[in-house]
């Protein structure tokens, strides 16, 4: 199996509950390298061209103002099959259909407010890095 980078977030209703540590201990538990990683808040704008996929479906204005309503940590991470592998971590996108012991079962509030983010395909992880590192950025 081929090492494999996938981004993921930790989302600002897990970094006002103090969660960061707690869910970067369970990433390095997991086997993931962390590649980079930053702490930063997102304006509206940014938001909006990060989830620009997601343009017109309903919920689009409330992530948006979600995401950019406090900080967040992007993480650029590895290892093998690391993007299936981070979703199986993270669980279900809704907390009530997370399997026990995932990061959104432990730790969502809801299922906008559900602590973490992850690509969901490699095209998508590539575009999703690169949205918050730059090459030099990524060790």
């Amino acid at each position: 199996m081929a090492i494999e980078q996938t981004l993921a977030m930790i989302k600002p209703d897990a970094t006002a509950r103090d969660l960061t540590g707690k869910i970067l201990a369970r990433i390095e538990e997991e086997g993931f390298k962390i590649v980079a990683m930053k702490r930063l808040r997102l304006s509206k704008l940014q938001a909006e061209a990060f989830y620009a996929v997601h343009r017109e479906r309903p919920f689009f204005g409330d992530l948006t103002e979600f995401m950019s309503s406090g900080p967040i940590v992007a993480i650029c991470m590895e290892r093998e099959e690391a993007i299936v592998k981070w979703r199986e971590v993270m669980g279900a996108t809704n907390p009530e259909n997370a399997a026990e012991g995932t990061l959104r079962k432990l730790y969502a509030l809801d299922v906008e407010k559900n602590s973490c983010h992850g690509s969901d395909a490699p095209e998508t992880a590539a575009v999703e890095k690169a949205f918050f590192f730059s090459g030099i950025e990524m060790l």
